[in-house]
């Protein structure tokens, strides 16, 4: 008589923790301490302001490493099906910009129109890196400008600034990975929010729908995440390093954490991630676990042929903010967009 025979209620038993971690994937193998996340190290680096000229400029926070578990239950309200399966990930310290890259800082690194185009000397890492075009409205598409984020710009076009304020300050700054992103929003919290499970209380972290009066605000307006960031609920959806996979959540270890996890940029325009509410956006929209993917319709009124790489028509809830890593993963060394005019 086999096994199976002689215990009906473990064959059945076993069946069903197969069916979960095949069908669903929302399982955990046994003897895995996974109800123990998140773990979060202990600091080991301090805050400090990243001065650009004599008035701009930015303060990044310190982000500590740990390990925790990525997306949101199948239980959570809003949820979506790309968030999930729930997969453990260990990501290791950083830190991150305290708000939103704003326009006075972006507007250092793109031309105006009318501006005479700089010489490139080919020792200088900060001039020779490619610059944004004119933009062809109002890039703050009449919200404001001193002290609103940055917003309205092509994935190619953050990635670029990282690359140019890296060379400008000699340290490596560049744009989140999701994993990165997810966990400095969420700031040792396991609940849809930062601050809790009751979207009711969003009014005091973000600017979203219900708040917003259809219009984008100045960052640091809302109450900070238990780790000091801003906006991370709503005003700004934010770009990630990663390119949108919307099964890369079921290709995930469930009994181990993953390290570092990140769906590298290709030459391809679409489609990228944008993590966090925004002023647009109704409350499931703005938990920690959403995902937004990129697409053709963020430029459909471009009026350029071909559409532009730098800005964006119709995505002006869009913006980001630069994080700068203690030791720099090894995949991500080095990493520059490869948009370019003829990439689809």
């Amino acid at each position: 008589m086999t096994q199976a025979r002689k215990h009906p209620a473990a064959w059945i038993l076993a069946a069903l923790t197969i069916a979960a971690l095949w069908l669903g994937r929302e399982a955990t193998a046994p003897g895995q301490a996974l109800d123990k996340l998140p773990q979060i190290d202990k600091v080991k680096h301090d805050k400090y302001v990243e001065k650009l000229t004599d008035r701009v400029s930015f303060e990044m926070l310190p982000i500590p490493g740990g390990t925790y578990m990525m997306g949101s239950p199948a239980s959570e309200k809003g949820r979506k099906p790309d968030e999930g399966p729930q997969h453990p990930v260990t990501v290791k310290p950083f830190w991150m910009g305290k708000v939103e890259v704003t326009w006075e800082e972006y507007d250092l690194f793109w031309v105006k129109k009318g501006a005479p185009k700089p010489v490139v000397d080919p020792k200088d890492k900060v001039a020779a890196i490619s610059r944004p075009t004119p933009p062809y409205v109002d890039p703050t598409f009449g919200y404001g400008h001193d002290g609103f984020a940055a917003l309205n710009v092509n994935h190619h076009a953050a990635m670029q600034y990282c690359l140019w304020i890296s060379a400008k300050t000699g340290k490596t700054y560049r744009l989140p990975t999701e994993a990165e992103w997810e966990w400095a929003c969420r700031a040792g919290t396991t609940t849809a929010y930062s601050f809790g499970d009751d979207p009711a209380k969003l009014d005091d972290h973000a600017w979203y729908e219900k708040n917003s009066d259809e219009a984008a605000h100045k960052t640091g307006t809302k109450k900070p995440n238990p780790w000091g960031l801003y906006d991370m609920h709503g005003n700004m959806a934010e770009w990630c390093i990663d390119h949108y996979q919307k099964d890369v959540y079921a290709k995930s270890p469930l009994d181990k954490p993953s390290l570092q996890p990140v769906v590298l940029p290709t030459a391809n325009r679409y489609p990228y991630v944008a993590r966090g509410g925004s002023w647009i956006d109704p409350p499931e929209m703005c938990r920690s676990a959403t995902r937004r993917a990129s697409s053709k319709d963020w430029l459909r009124r471009d009026p350029q042929r071909p559409q532009s790489i730098w800005w964006m028509t119709d995505a002006d809830y869009v913006g980001f903010r630069v994080v700068r890593p203690m030791e720099e993963q090894a995949n991500l060394k080095d990493l520059r967009s490869k948009i370019t005019r003829e990439s689809q």
